[in-house]
This record gives structure tokens, sequence and C-alpha cells, in this order.
């Protein structure tokens, strides 16, 4: 339910943005929300990878990683 809500909102985010791509202020929302979802996903990947990491130091358990895992890839676009 919140990857679709994600999808959705990113979604109308670049229809908007795109809708003014004949200004500058449109090409800079444009490049605005492009560098927004570049920077949530890569705090994703970055909790991804420290997740791994923790699971193969033995941290944590492979219950607890599959969890943590689910959180991750539910508000992620990407995973």
């Amino acid at each position: 339910m919140m990857r679709t809500g994600m999808v959705m909102a990113t979604g109308a985010a670049m229809v908007l943005a795109l809708a003014g791509c004949s200004s500058k202020t449109g090409t800079a929302a444009a490049v605005g929300v492009g560098a927004a979802g570049a920077a949530y996903e890569y705090s994703n990947k970055r909790a991804m990878d420290e997740l791994k990491e923790q699971r193969d130091s033995g941290q944590i358990s492979q219950e607890e990683f599959n969890r943590r895992k689910q959180e991750i890839e539910g508000r992620s676009a990407v995973y």
C-alpha cells in the first residue's frame, strides 16, 4: 500500500515538473524532483547495505534481517 502511494506521489511530482519544463523554473523543478528522488533512494541503499553488514557480522538474525529488509523495500521504488 505504501509503495503504491510512493509511486503515485512520484509520478504526480514528475508530471507537474514536466508540465512546466518550457520555462527555466520548470526545468529547475524537474531537476529538483529528480535529485530528491535520487537522494531518497540512495538513503534506502545505504540502509540496505548496513543491514547486510549487520547480518553478515552476526549482529542480527536472519529473521530480523528479513523483517527490516521488507520495511526498506516497502518505502523504496527501486528495491
